[in-house]
């Protein structure tokens, strides 16, 4: 009689593919290819007799049966990974102060939270979501040990990847007709404005600001609205906006600099070294392969 043991790799894979939301975005956290993780899901399919998996629009889905699958498979692996370190690892203990903005949250640094919190469950993480240009200061002061930020500098933290800057409009306005053109932007500070602001420079092209914002939602909201068009990270564009171009006459956008940023006074702390070293190990697997760079560490 066949087995209809839930191996672990396979379980793994499962739930790797669930945070990354494609096959292709897990492939690289598990050193495998995807047509290697594409097999272990296939034999969690056939063990659990039910598909567990479907592809959407824009990323992988869980089934009804998938999502009943998920909850033991974290369980699982969970207790696996604590089994492992009270045998052969050591327990890592403390508090980390972790910063990161609203844009990057979600789609980077969660999936990375997802498998750091499980294996270290004595570390206490403290998160505070602001825009990197108040980030970058506090961990110069030692307010907080980590940040991922858009950095400021080429020597600010250990660079990542490169996050593409998108135009985003509500297809139900098409403001970007008007001129001058009304924009949403953050702060003064902020390097997305700055982006914005010299794009239409280059551009020759006339605009009015509209709206100002520190915050993501306020900067959506503006949009959908149809009181402004934006510039946003690729990856915080929510997919009923509009992605603009030079066919909506606007020009292109300099990309950010993802980088995670350390603090001096954390460089004791091993919880921060680890989970310092877990985002470095991840999330240059974000980026397409012709914008990954060769990675130097400039903490302060």
């Amino acid at each position: 009689m066949p087995t209809r043991d839930l191996q672990i790799d396979w379980l793994k894979c499962f739930v790797a593919v669930v945070d990354a939301g494609s096959l292709s975005g897990a492939a690289p956290q598990l050193h495998r290819s995807q047509s290697a993780v594409s097999m272990q899901l296939k034999k969690l399919e056939s063990v659990s007799g039910c598909p567990l998996l479907e592809r959407g629009p824009r990323r992988h889905e869980l089934t009804p049966d998938g999502q009943r699958l998920l909850g033991y498979a974290r369980r699982i692996l969970d207790l696996h990974a604590e089994a492992q370190a009270a045998f052969h690892g050591e327990e890592l203990t403390g508090r980390i102060r972790l910063g990161v903005p609203d844009d990057y949250a979600a789609k980077y640094l969660t999936p990375a939270l997802k498998r750091f919190a499980p294996q270290h469950g004595a570390v206490e993480i403290e998160l505070d979501c602001e825009q990197s240009t108040s980030l970058i200061p506090r961990v110069e002061r030692g307010e907080l040990d980590l940040a991922l930020v858009s950095r400021d500098h080429p020597r600010r933290g250990t660079l990542l990847f490169h996050e593409p800057m998108v135009w985003v409009g509500s297809p139900q306005f098409q403001v970007w007709r008007r001129d001058p053109l009304p924009i949403a932007v953050y702060e003064d500070t902020s390097l997305a404005r700055r982006s914005a602001i010299n794009s239409l420079a280059l551009q020759g092209r006339r605009y009015k600001v509209v709206y100002n914002s520190s915050s993501l939602a306020g900067q959506i909201a503006a949009v959908e609205s149809g009181l402004a068009v934006a510039a946003l990270t690729q990856c915080s564009a929510p997919a009923q906006l509009e992605i603009l171009g030079s066919e909506h006459g606007l020009g292109p956008l300099e990309p950010m600099e993802v980088s995670v940023f350390r603090s001096r006074a954390s460089h004791a702390s091993k919880a921060v070294a680890s989970l310092h070293d877990l985002l470095i190990k991840t999330l240059r697997h974000s980026a397409a392969p012709s914008r990954q760079v060769h990675v130097e560490d400039r903490s302060i």
